[in-house]
């Protein structure tokens, strides 16, 4: 979904389809020239088009100073390719972003440093206050529970967030690179035995790797299992994770996500949508 945000007046296009497919885009604009922000709720690539139209119709009718907000950068996943048969979508997404000449682009928790450097003029935000938010709110104690990172990239990522936290542990998954799969995983760090346990990632899409940790810590002797992720995709819904008792909350952004909570109770949307959070 996109939005146009203007002296804090909002507004959306009006997007209809003709038979063919292309779009028809009626823009109904407030009086004033800056500074603007297009809003971008990722919902699916066909909204690259309406982004590329609309941007092009602002700075034909002479409106500049416009920002892009875009809490999840599609494509982050496929930061390097192996091979010539890989279209490196991440690259030429991000060129197509460069082209509108954006003056500033907004993303949170970008998921590598590729995908950082590929966009001109970005202002990454961090997730800190989301994480804490669902710390707090999972009750998680600095002195007795465990901080879990499940694998070295949310490591990397997160570890500089929770300094004060005595109890930090990560793991190592063992994955048979031909087919994917994950085939086993170790746990090092802080003992998790009896010990509730807040794991950190970014990205989630069926929730394999933190399903995987969450078995062996259990396994360990661990307590309640909460999770957070930045960004979590729909498909969480066909995992493992709602299943059961193994996980007791996940907490989320809602920069991706539109489950349904009533329908899936232990999840938890925060809202990087807010006014005060697009500054």
């Amino acid at each position: 979904m996109i939005k146009i945000i203007c002296n804090k007046s909002e507004v959306l296009p009006k997007v209809i389809n003709y038979p063919d497919g292309t779009f028809k885009i009626d823009l109904y604009l407030p009086e004033g020239t800056s500074p603007w922000k297009i809003i971008w709720k990722y919902e699916n690539e066909t909204e690259l088009i309406q982004l590329m139209y609309i941007t092009r119709h602002l700075k034909n009718h002479g409106y500049t100073n416009i920002d892009l907000v875009m809490p999840y950068l599609p494509n982050a996943r496929m930061d390097r390719v192996k091979d010539s048969t890989e279209v490196f979508t991440l690259k030429w997404f991000c060129d197509i972003i460069n082209s509108l000449g954006f003056d500033r682009v907004e993303v949170l928790d970008v998921h590598s440093s590729v995908g950082e450097a590929l966009i001109d003029r970005i202002s990454v935000k961090t997730p800190e206050n989301y994480i804490r938010q669902a710390m707090e709110t999972a009750g998680i104690s600095k002195s007795n529970d465990l901080i879990f990172f499940p694998d070295e990239g949310s490591c990397k990522r997160y570890s500089a967030f929770i300094p004060h936290y005595d109890n930090v542990g990560f793991g190592i998954k063992k994955r048979d690179w031909k087919t994917g799969k994950i085939q086993g995983y170790d746990i090092h760090g802080a003992d998790p035995k009896g010990r509730n346990v807040f794991i950190i990632d970014d990205i989630c899409s069926y929730g394999g790797t933190v399903y995987h940790a969450a078995l062996k810590l259990k396994e360990l002797g661990c307590g309640d299992i909460s999770v957070y992720f930045t960004h979590t995709e729909n498909s969480i819904a066909n995992g493992e994770l709602f299943k059961g008792d193994l996980i007791k909350g996940i907490y989320t952004t809602n920069s991706l996500c539109t489950l349904d909570t009533a329908k899936y109770p232990k999840l938890h949307i925060l809202n990087c949508f807010k006014e005060e959070d697009l500054c």
